[in-house]
Formats: structure tokens, sequence, C-alpha cells
């Protein structure tokens, strides 16, 4: 069965599954106090609601996707990044708070994982060579490349986290980047990887019909952790590891904003910008949020657009 294919079936599951979750849920969105004051309406929709897309796409991988060593691990790191979310959204449920575990656990998690990804790519002889964007030159990181892992696993994860605060606009942008690097792995080759891709996005397409604004539900870190992981881990596959800073554009702002908001509060006293991650910024600017979303997944095109001619041009070129 054709990639294609899988994804439709995987798109179809998720469409099915997501109004049974919805129905029976008991996982409420908890609203954080400080944030846009239109959000508090959203307060107590069905969260958690990434493991809806999860359990697709990972049912469909092992029924109808060509199943290798290697492809079970990456199924494996992306189910890790997702449980570690779960773990966080179940204690934000449990304590009725909007913060969950904290910084140090979600780190530690995510640096174990990344370690054990590493072993298994050592034994697949993964090459540790890294391509530098826009110059054609290449750096041999040796020893260094299991820490490049674990900075693009935690700050992609964490990335996809921050952008997942409007309806719609987290899915979205993922799907766009996975897009990207799907033609990267069909480029390559890379026919199980093609499969992984195209199986994620249409799971987190059918999710996407009822995260769209109004939303019927929210993946939660659950959803984002598993997507930031999923991204980070076909990038170091497809050996386009720094390429993921610009296939993912849209989730490096969303990231930079909140690094520069809080050192310039910390630093000045003053905010550059009225609300960070930079989507509420527009928000309280009086966007809406639907033209929020359409505006960040135009962005999240033009990125992985320019992605893809990169590889094309200084990649496959030579």
């Amino acid at each position: 069965m054709s990639a294609f294919f899988t994804a439709i079936i995987a798109f179809l599951l998720c469409l099915i599954l997501c109004p049974l979750y919805i129905r029976i849920s008991p996982f409420g969105q908890q609203i954080r106090t400080d944030g846009p004051g239109r959000h508090s309406k959203k307060a107590g929709t069905p969260t958690m609601g990434g493991v809806v897309f999860l359990f697709s796409a990972v049912l469909v991988m092992f029924f109808f996707a060509p199943l290798t060593p290697l492809l079970l691990t990456i199924i494996l790191i992306t189910l890790a990044g997702g449980v570690l979310g779960f773990i966080d959204d179940y204690q934000k449920v449990a304590r009725h708070r909007s913060l969950g575990l904290k910084a140090r656990h979600k780190l530690g998690g995510q640096f174990v994982f990344s370690l054990l990804f590493y072993f298994v790519l050592t034994i697949y002889g993964h090459s540790t060579v890294v391509h530098i964007p826009f110059s054609g030159m290449e750096v041999d990181l040796g020893y260094f490349y299991p820490l490049l892992i674990f900075v693009m696993i935690m700050g992609t994860a964490n990335g996809v986290n921050l952008t997942d605060g409007i309806d719609g606009l987290a899915g979205g942008t993922a799907i766009l980047a996975l897009l990207a690097f799907l033609i990267l792995a069909s480029q390559q080759g890379l026919g199980g990887l093609v499969y992984f891709c195209a199986i994620m996005i249409g799971s987190v397409f059918g999710f996407l019909i009822f995260n769209l604004h109004p939303a019927r539900i929210f993946m939660g870190d659950v959803g984002s952790l598993s997507l930031g992981t999923a991204l980070a881990v076909v990038a170091i596959m497809t050996k386009s590891e720094l390429l993921l800073v610009v296939i993912g554009g849209v989730f490096v702002l969303e990231t930079l904003s909140v690094i520069l908001q809080v050192a310039s509060f910390r630093l000045t006293g003053r905010r550059i910008f009225l609300m960070s991650p930079l989507h509420h910024h527009f928000e309280l600017k009086g966007w809406s949020e639907w033209h929020v979303v359409t505006g960040f997944w135009a962005l999240g095109f033009c990125f992985a657009l320019l992605g893809i001619l990169e590889y094309t041009v200084f990649l496959r070129g030579n």
C-alpha cells in the first residue's frame, strides 16, 4: 500500500475517533490566567487530544507501513515525547492548574531518550557530519553530535508546545513542516520515513478538523511534544539537522519571542511584545484568531518551501 493511502487511512481513523474522544474525555483545558482575556471561554474544552492522532498514526504504521528496526525506533522516540507530554497534561488536569511538569523533569526525560536515540543511530552507522544551510559547507561534530540531537529534540518539542496557543496553529504548521521532510525523505529514497511522515500528516489533519476555530478539542502537551519530537527525528534521519531551523521557522520565531521578551523585561523592565509567544502579540493587536493562524500558516509554508529549495540547490545539487 502506498504512503498516500496510509495517510488517508490515518486521516479517516482520526476523523472517526476524535468525536468519540470529545464525548467521553474527562480532561478539560486549564487556561493560563495571564493569557488573552478572550481565551477564558475555552476553559473546559477537552484537551490531551494528541492521544487521538498519536494513537491513530501508530496503529496505521504497525498495520500498513513497512516496519524496520529503525522505523520502530523512530516511532518509539516519538511516543516517548508523547508520554512525557501526557504526564505533563495529567498533572495539570489533576491539580487543576495551567502548569504541569517542572522544566528540569521535561529536560531530563528528553535527554534520556535523545541519548537512547543516538546509541541506536551509532549501531546503524549514522553520520555525524552536519550540513550548514545555504553554504554548501559540512562540519563533522563527532562526539558533539549527541548534544545536537538533544538540543534538536528539546528545542523543537518545546517550540511546537509554545506555538500551540491558538486553535489550529500548531497542528497546521506541523503538517507543513512534516510535508517538507516527506519530500526530502522521498528524494533520498527513505521509504520508511516517507510512510512515517505521510501517516503523521494524515492523522494530524484528521485532528485539525476538530481543532480549527472554534476548537472542539485541544492537542495538549501530549500532542505538541510528540509532534516536536517527530519533527526533530525526521530532520536527523534526512541529514537536514540544521535545516530544521528553516523548515520549522515558525516554531523558531515563537521560541525567540519568548526568550527576547523575558530577557528584555529582566534587563530593562520593558517588554518588546504586547505578549509572548508571538501569536499572542498579534491577538492583542486586534487580529482575529483565524487571521493569526492563516498568517502563520502562510509563513510556515514559505519556510517549508525555502527548506526544500535549499536542499535541492545545496545538497541534492551536489
